[in-house]
């Protein structure tokens, strides 16, 4: 008797959170999807769901991953563990998997995570998404780079004096997950005299998009906001 073939993982990109900013590609999978399975905040609501919430089919099955925002990666690693063994199941039981991921699934995208476990034993494939970066710099007018200009990408959560550090030696720099981090790098980039050319942007492309020069961003920011630093004036003139 001929075994019955494994099934395909496929993480797929979402983009920022408008639907709208989906792929073509990602459309299609999702709208074609028997069985979906997402990230969501442990006890509450999953964005990556949100996004796609339009497409999914009504009789898909839906593997849920609660993953708890803590600083310990245990708890957060124990969820990916729990979810890969779901979706290994359906998988060896021959169905094909649609894992959404906010964003890009290989851009500090969680995806990473069930890739490490399940990439050696099933067929993947990554379908990437708009990234936030890109979508921010649209949102903000701010072209990042020109001709030969780098591009430094830095998490808010870094020391204080690493991020100094990186941000002097950087042309142009997106700091990501700026959150509960919002009043150390404000800090940061007025001490290195560069607060008129940052630009602070939460929930990019979402109906409550807030973009706005750093000296006026709130006094809080959600995790899901950016800082974008470009040091040169009008390079691409």
């Amino acid at each position: 008797m001929t075994a019955k073939p494994s099934g395909k993982l496929y993480g797929v990109g979402l983009g920022p959170g408008d639907p709208d900013l989906m792929t073509l590609r990602a459309h299609r999978l999702i709208s074609n999807a028997a069985v979906v399975a997402y990230p969501a905040l442990a006890g509450g609501d999953s964005f990556a769901r949100a996004i796609a919430a339009d497409v999914i089919p009504a009789g898909a099955r839906e593997i849920v991953m609660d993953v708890p925002m803590t600083v310990e990666r245990g708890p957060a690693q124990a969820a990916y563990d729990q979810g890969a063994a779901e979706i290994a199941e359906a998988l060896a039981g021959g169905q094909d998997v649609i894992c959404l991921c906010e964003g890009d699934p290989f851009f500090y995208g969680s995806f990473m995570y069930l890739f490490a476990r399940l990439s050696e034993q099933f067929e993947v494939e990554v379908v990437p998404g708009v990234t936030s970066i890109t979508t921010c710099a649209a949102r903000a007018g701010v072209p990042l780079v020109a001709r030969n200009e780098r591009l430094t990408v830095l998490p808010g959560p870094l020391p204080e004096a690493e991020l100094r550090a990186r941000i002097e030696g950087a042309e142009s720099v997106a700091i990501m997950k700026v959150g509960r981090h919002l009043d150390k790098i404000r800090a940061v980039i007025a001490d290195l005299g560069l607060t008129d050319k940052a630009k602070y942007i939460e929930r990019a492309s979402l109906p409550e998009e807030v973009v706005c020069p750093l000296s006026e961003a709130p006094e809080k920011a959600p995790y899901f906001s950016m800082i974008l630093l470009v040091k040169g004036g009008d390079p691409w003139l």
